[in-house]
């Protein structure tokens, strides 16, 4: 079996002295993407160095709010409404966080959405560190058609049984994680490690809900901001997009109007594909994201003046996820 294969060659592998001593593979379910969202279950596999399964853990969170596509994830009010506030849970998730790497397939979304819920709960998850398992796949050349869960699963020969219920998403992933860890300690490849940086300074305004009952009234809901502001782009910018081709690392991307994806989120989402965030639009721009081109705001204006590529939210989302390496 694979599992057996594995554990063999792990225990077998001499280990970078570098990795993580620790790993928490994690998985939230949300009323959706925005920055108001919820979370509304989570899931967390704690492995060791090796990426041997040491427990999990799994609960439901009462979003205070409506759960967003059920059609999705399956919870409904009447599922949720008896099931824990966020922080009735945060000190038993916290616990199974503390001291490792959180690992996530398509890491920064869990990661900000785990952080705002803390924050909202007035504190911090003990969380240093996050490693994306697309970045992973990435880094090791897997042949993969595309970067979803079901795909890295499929090449690693595990079985999805519940696709979007985090505790089956959360072991399916703890499994192609422990071959993908082997895989880069036998390459010597560098685990790609991104800082996870807590959220302060969180701010009320009202927003519907839902009670432990089930019924509607209101809430505190909320804005936040980074603790810090994002490092350089370590890549030169190699020009603009050009239609058709890959995203390459240094390339200068600029926003524009609202998102439907909180703009922070997709922000973040480019730095870690390497791209350079551009806070205005320049000649120098490689491209700027925007759903409403004609909306004559300052960038679109210089967009056209230029000569900038345009694409929308969606189109963006693709690309992301096929960035290509800086010098290549």
């Amino acid at each position: 079996m694979l599992e057996d294969r594995t554990t063999a060659a792990s225990s077998a592998t001499p280990w970078p002295a570098a990795y993580p001593q620790g790993y928490a593979v994690v998985d939230v379910e949300t009323t959706g993407l925005a920055r108001d969202d919820r979370i509304i279950s989570a899931a967390v596999y704690r492995l060791d160095a090796r990426g041997e399964v040491e427990d999990h853990w799994y609960t439901l969170v009462n979003p205070q709010r409506d759960p967003g596509p059920v059609w999705i994830h399956g919870l409904t009010s009447d599922v949720l409404g008896d099931a824990p506030l966020f922080g009735d849970v945060a000190g038993e998730f916290a616990e199974r966080l503390d001291g490792r790497v959180l690992v996530a397939h398509n890491a920064v979304f869990d990661w900000q959405m785990i952080a705002r819920e803390y924050a909202r709960a007035r504190s911090e998850p003990p969380v240093r560190q996050r490693l994306c398992t697309i970045a992973l796949s990435k880094e090791l050349g897997l042949p993969l058609p595309n970067h979803k869960l079901e795909s890295l699963a499929a090449h690693f020969g595990v079985v999805q049984q519940r696709a979007h219920h985090a505790l089956d998403d959360a072991r399916v992933l703890a499994e192609a994680f422990r071959p993908s860890l082997l895989a880069a300690a036998v390459s010597g490849v560098r685990l790609p490690l991104h800082e996870c940086r807590p959220l302060t300074e969180w701010s009320d305004r009202p927003s519907p809900r839902i009670g432990r009952q089930g019924g509607y009234g209101g809430s505190a809901q909320s804005g936040w901001r980074p603790s810090r502001k994002r490092p350089a782009c370590p890549y030169p910018n190699p020009g603009r997009y050009e239609p058709g081709k890959p995203l390459k690392q240094g390339m200068r991307v600029a926003f524009s109007g609202d998102t439907s994806v909180e703009r922070e989120l997709l922000e973040d989402r480019a730095v870690d594909a390497g791209l350079h965030i551009a806070t205005s639009l320049s000649r120098l721009t490689s491209l700027l994201v925007t759903n409403d081109p004609d909306s004559g705001t300052s960038k679109t204006v210089k967009a056209r003046q230029f000569g900038t590529p345009v694409v929308d939210e969606a189109a963006f989302g693709q690309l992301l996820a096929d960035v290509e390496p800086a010098g290549g």
